[in-house]
């Protein structure tokens, strides 16, 4: 038995013994079933998504709502629900009809229950794919909204209703939370419930540019101003008008660059490096952090100025461990999005892996848990997600108290551990031991990725280069592969 994530089979037939055979074949490869007998129940089950029909068998020769009449009225109402038809007669016209009509298979009655078995998992295998494909193509678009989140949560609830608050005006929104949470998805809601969804949408982590190259890259440079400029480039302000410019660990910027970008907000215009004359832009600025900006503007570290322009509308996202409602249901969209990727058919999780990833903290929040979901994937022998395919989770669960304590800041009240050894008392390798060390560093310093190089005695760009083999994502859509 497949824990939560079976998908459901609707089957409709007239014939009460075709309607068992089909219900059997489908729950003995682990979906659920439920059958009705004509078009018009069909629709009542299957017309909304809340009711979770995930794919169809449907009968072509029934009394009453034909098949062909239940198929159309179903691709109006559920234009990516995946339906089978199914027809006793072998006529190839309806056959052929109905795939015009949006049906993605069908097979002849009588069919054994492999062939009904394979039928189900290609179009549920399509109707991944086809999922993925909206998903990419909105997020491209600049049109992802909050419908497309999976927030169920009461405290994720909260966190919509402000967004969707923040969206009907241009003011600037602060968004605030832990590493791993999912920031940039909000900011892209937002974007996509405002009256500027499918204009720009450009992200800017502010904690991985080398520090030469911030102005250039926030605000553009003229070809030959500097050594290297080979060419003219607009900057991130430039390509983000009409649209939205996201910047990402926002408390990192250095304090020049903060008066640069405190004179944007205030005047609309930028002034790239080595121009004579400012360039005009309409920009919304969502900016975001895991710091706490108010303690470093007392630290002289952030510009209070900038700070209370940034900090118009903030919204705080909660950590995984706060929203645990939500676990089902991001696992099921994790499964579902990367056997899309991979190719795979994973039918879900098996009900002791699901405890023990309900269990777990996830400090790494919704972050970790996608990397865990795609590597279990990626691993899997094609059944029911084990806890051994999870073994970085299944270890931190078991891991044995033996610890090492990090070097901690003053205003610091207590120890973190770092385990060790594994559940059988032996040592854990140095590899996954360091990972751990990382990961809790990022953590215990807020992501200020200087004082984590520092602290762990390593220069910055050998901290990414090992923030990247071991796959710590410090920030929501970071990308560090041209970084150190």
């Amino acid at each position: 038995m497949v824990w939560h994530m079976a998908k459901t089979v609707l089957v409709v037939d007239d014939d009460p013994t075709q309607r068992r055979l089909m219900q059997a074949a489908a729950e003995k490869q682990g979906f659920r079933a439920r059958v009705v007998e004509n078009g018009e129940r069909a629709l009542e089950e299957a017309s909304d998504a809340r009711n979770g029909v995930d794919v169809v068998l449907l009968d072509l020769i029934m009394p009453g709502l034909t098949g062909m009449e239940t198929l159309e009225r179903l691709m109006e109402r559920r234009p990516d629900l995946p339906v089978i038809v199914v027809t006793a007669t072998g006529g190839i016209d309806t056959v052929v009809q109905a795939m015009r009509a949006g049906a993605v298979d069908f097979f002849v009655k009588p069919a054994s229950p492999e062939r009904i078995a394979i039928s189900i998992r290609n179009a549920l295998k399509l109707s991944d794919l086809r999922g993925e494909v909206k998903r990419l193509a909105k997020k491209s678009d600049g049109k992802l909204t909050f419908e497309d989140m999976i927030a169920g949560a009461p405290t994720m609830r909260q966190v919509v209703r402000l967004g969707q608050r923040a969206a009907a005006s241009s003011i600037p929104i602060l968004i605030l939370g832990e590493s791993g949470v999912g920031k940039e998805v909000i900011a892209r809601c937002i974007q996509g419930a405002s009256d500027r969804a499918g204009k720009p949408f450009v992200t800017v982590n502010c904690g991985a540019i080398p520090e030469n190259l911030v102005e250039s890259i926030l605000f553009g440079h003229e070809k030959g101003s500097f050594t290297g400029a080979h060419e003219k480039k607009l900057g991130k302000f430039v390509e983000a008008d009409q649209g939205t410019l996201f910047l990402d660990e926002v408390g990192e910027l250095p304090l020049d660059m903060q008066v640069k970008l405190l004179r944007v907000l205030q005047e609309g215009e930028v002034d790239a490096v080595g121009s004579r004359r400012p360039t005009k832009v309409d920009v919304r600025i969502i900016s975001a952090t895991n710091r706490d900006l108010a303690q470093l503007v007392k630290e002289g570290r952030f510009r209070e100025d900038l700070y209370y322009r940034l900090n118009v509308f903030p919204i705080e996202i909660p950590s995984l461990r706060e929203r645990k409602e939500d676990l089902p249901s991001l696992i099921e969209h994790f499964v579902g999005r990367f056997n899309a990727e991979e190719g795979k058919n994973i039918p879900g999780v098996a009900p002791d892996a699901q405890a023990m990833l309900t269990t777990f903290d996830w400090p790494g929040n919704v972050r970790q848990l996608e990397n865990a979901v795609f590597r279990a994937v990626v691993l899997s022998d094609g059944g029911a997600l084990k806890q051994e395919d999870f073994p970085q989770i299944s270890g931190m669960v078991a891991a044995e108290p033996v610890v090492m304590n990090l070097p901690k800041p003053a205003n610091d009240q207590g120890d973190q551990p770092v385990a060790v050894t594994d559940g059988t008392g032996e040592l854990r390798t140095l590899e996954a031991i360091e990972r751990d060390l990382i990961q809790f560093a990022i953590d215990h310093y807020s992501g200020h990725m200087s004082e984590v190089a520092r602290r762990l005695g390593i220069g910055r760009s050998t901290l990414y280069r090992k923030v990247r083999e071991y796959d710590l994502k410090v920030r929501d859509g970071e990308d560090l592969e041209n970084v150190g």
